[in-house]
């Protein structure tokens, strides 16, 4: 029998440009900029183009690129009476996978491109579509919170930045410009992520010369499950059956004993901390200061249990991941942690986009094989006589 990678582990299934990670010393970097540099000088609409120009924008392209970010906040009013039908209650990862799913029959004209891979790796059609998705991805997230809560949408700001307006239209409020830059770095960090599980289901979607709404649309599937993009949301309930900081060694060690999962722990590509966790953690460390040394309780907790767990599994290369402090920031910022995943689709719609990008650029479909382990050929026995 032929060996096979199960969950295609180590297996480079592309060649790609856009960012790179040495889980050894823990650097992630964009286009070959590590990412606590760029959540320190950058700002999200820098750091998309970044990833879909693959170079640092001068002043015009940047200035133009943002103002296309902000002339497409907009949906038609058929797509928000669409949300308006959907189970109020349903998860805001499932409404955003359908709704995105939905937008290439909103706008037909936007996707009517001929099939063939030249058309769709047309620079002007890409950079269209792409703006295009990562403006309306933003408003999708913030009309479901305005809405499943009963309260009046939130129409954007021209006036306000990609984070800020994020952030108003779905609080109802101008945040502060500190809470602002948060949200801006939360982004940045989240946008890209190299060939990861959803990542990966977007370039295979993409690799069909499927419509970019399919694309990101089965991008999200992919993120929200518990495993890859969901986990954040399970760190928080995981901190709140801990309870307390007092409660952390006992309950870890239970935990382990029990060969349980420690949510926001442990990384397939990191033996160091995850360099997302550090920059988290260090935001989470400005905000208290900011507050004058306030301390939220989730905090208090991720830190003693991240303490604890130095000594009992840092041998093992497992420490905190992405997850483990983002949806405490989330938190702080007023987002609900059922929200959490939803804003990393949005965040990571811009590296979708650029692998999407990157895939039809030197188009070939998906097509894996497998090693059968089925039944060799038989006779088909009919019904009477079985």
């Amino acid at each position: 029998m032929s060996a096979h990678a199960r969950g295609l582990a180590g297996v480079p299934a592309t060649q790609s440009s856009i960012s790179s990670i040495d889980g050894e010393q823990g650097i992630l970097a964009y286009r070959g900029y590590p990412i606590d540099v760029l959540t320190e000088h950058s700002h999200y609409e820098e750091t998309a183009l970044l990833l879909l120009d693959g170079a640092l924008p001068d002043t015009a392209r940047l200035q133009a690129f943002d103002t296309e970010l902000r002339n497409q906040r907009a949906l038609k009013p058929e797509v928000i009476g669409m949300m308006r039908n959907l189970p109020r209650d349903g998860h805001p990862m499932h409404m955003l996978q359908s709704v995105v799913a939905s937008l290439g029959m909103f706008y037909p004209d936007e996707i009517s491109q001929p099939t063939s891979a030249r058309s769709y790796a047309d620079p002007d059609y890409v950079r269209t579509m792409s703006v295009k998705i990562a403006a309306r991805m933003s408003l999708l997230v913030a009309y479901w919170e305005r809405q499943r809560r009963d309260e009046k949408l939130i129409e954007p700001r021209a006036d306000l930045g990609f984070a800020a307006n994020f952030l108003y239209m779905f609080t109802g409020k101008e945040p502060e410009p500190f809470m602002a830059r948060l949200m801006d770095a939360c982004l940045i960090l989240h946008a890209e992520h190299t060939i990861n599980a959803s990542t990966f289901a977007a370039m295979v979607t993409g690799s069909t010369l499927a419509n970019p709404y399919s694309v990101i649309s089965s991008a999200i599937g992919a993120l929200s499950g518990p495993l890859h993009g969901g986990a954040n949301q399970r760190v928080l309930h995981m901190l709140d059956e801990i309870g307390s900081p007092a409660k952390v060694e006992g309950w870890l060690d239970k935990k382990l004993s029990q060969k349980e999962i420690i949510w926001g722990m442990g990384h397939r590509e990191y033996k160091v901390k995850d360099p997302r966790a550090v920059v988290l953690h260090d935001l989470i460390e400005k905000l208290v200061q900011h507050r004058g040394g306030e301390v939220s309780h989730y905090y208090a907790i991720a830190h003693a249990l991240e303490e604890a767990a130095k000594d009992r599994l840092a041998a093992k290369g497992v420490y905190p991941n992405v997850d483990f402090y983002s949806g405490i920031l989330y938190t702080e910022l007023g987002i609900p942690a059922d929200q959490f995943t939803a804003i990393f689709a949005v965040a990571r719609t811009a590296g979708w986009l650029a692998h999407w990008s990157e895939q039809i650029a030197d188009n070939r479909i998906f097509r894996p094989t497998q090693v059968y382990t089925g039944e060799a050929l038989r006779e088909y026995v009919p019904l009477k006589d079985r």
